[in-house]
């Protein structure tokens, strides 16, 4: 198969899809990777190494768009959009829920589109998403920390002396309340009654508050914190709006907000993408940090993540083709959203108010 992998171009965006590591392995198994040059080099990752490792590099992005399978970190981006054939197999994180211009351009072009951020694990857990929501998580307490300071706008707490509210259970809300325990704040997570909330509520024991959400708990906990973290995933589906301007009014002037779940559009309603460029804005007296690819500014790490959790699916899609690696592995197939024009992905298709079609007869039938 004959994989690219173009340089990334979003705001600040500096991770790659693929280490020189993990180009190797698919050069071993006879397959040809193309990676644009520079790709890697924000990861610290030089053009030499991945030539070393088997890599053709070319100097333009149609060349690495001129593949069977694209492998990107993040969504298309606008000046993109013209480089996709119909008959190539989009990797990537996509967020076509909270998207409706490019799930317009893709459903157009007839792109077979599989997004990391549904694709699942034996287990059901989010097998590539999962280690950047940790990463993000992680951040959230390092970069509210900052915010707080006086000089950039904060209201000069400490975040060992800070009531931070983390709300949301997940990879990334857990990470959250574990970063800020280590530092000494006081935590409060909120999430729905399920196995996540009962397995962190064990994980973290007295030392932090988990309760269930519901509009009165929410609240109560937002009143006056200092530090609010939107850690709220549901796959493939927006973000609901937990949090309003009335909330925000009850929080100290000064506090921080940091949404991590603005790709699939927010937790807060006064939430808006901003960028590593211009990463936060005030609503309400509360500075908020709505960063769409936050782990970015952790290239290194972040790449050898999302290298590692990429590669055993890309090389079934590689040693196998499209058809048999998706028939093989049901963890797989959830990650598809798009083929031939169609919405595969049910709750894409609920949040785009558009069909959803069976991936099964599209994909197997002959």
């Amino acid at each position: 198969m004959l994989i690219g992998v173009p340089r990334e171009i979003k705001d600040g965006e500096r991770r790659v899809a693929l280490t020189p590591a993990a180009v190797a392995e698919l050069s071993g198994r006879g397959h040809l990777v193309r990676i644009q040059t520079s790709a890697g080099l924000g990861a610290g990752f030089a053009d030499n190494e991945y030539a070393a490792a088997g890599a053709v590099l070319v100097g333009n992005v149609a060349a690495a768009f001129d593949a069977d399978l694209i492998l990107k970190v993040k969504e298309i981006q606008t000046g993109e959009w013209n480089q996709l054939r119909p008959d190539t197999t989009l990797f990537s994180f996509l967020h076509l829920g909270s998207d409706h211009a490019m799930a317009a351009e893709l459903l157009t072009r007839r792109v077979t589109a599989i997004a990391f951020e549904t694709v699942e694990d034996a287990s059901h857990r989010l097998a590539i998403l999962g280690p950047m929501s940790a990463i993000a998580g992680e951040m959230a307490i390092q970069i509210g920390a900052n915010l707080l300071m006086t000089p950039n706008g904060g209201r000069g707490v400490a975040i060992g002396d800070a009531r931070v509210v983390i709300v949301g259970a997940g990879n990334a809300g857990a990470a959250a309340a574990a970063t800020a325990l280590a530092l000494g704040a006081d935590v409060t997570v909120l999430a729905p009654v399920g196995q996540r909330l009962a397995l962190l509520a064990h994980k973290l024991g007295s030392s932090a508050r988990t309760i269930a959400i519901h509009p009165d708990a929410l609240t109560n906990a937002i009143t006056g914190a200092d530090l609010v973290i939107g850690a709220v995933n549901i796959a493939g589906s927006a973000t609901p709006k937990l949090v309003t301007r009335t909330h925000l009014r009850a929080m100290q002037p000064g506090s921080v907000l940091i949404d991590i779940c603005i790709d699939g559009g927010g937790m807060a309603e006064t939430s808006r993408p901003s960028s590593h460029s211009q990463p936060t804005y005030i609503e309400e007296s509360v500075t908020h940090y709505c960063v769409a690819n936050m782990p970015a500014a952790l290239p290194r790490s972040s790449s050898m993540a999302i290298s590692n959790a990429v590669l055993p699916y890309l090389i079934a899609l590689a040693d196998k083709g499209l058809r048999q690696a998706l028939k093989d592995d049901a963890g797989l197939l959830a990650g598809l959203q798009m083929h031939g024009g169609n919405i595969t992905h049910a709750a894409i298709a609920a949040e785009l108010g558009l069909p959803w079609f069976d991936p099964d007869p599209l994909l197997f039938s002959c």
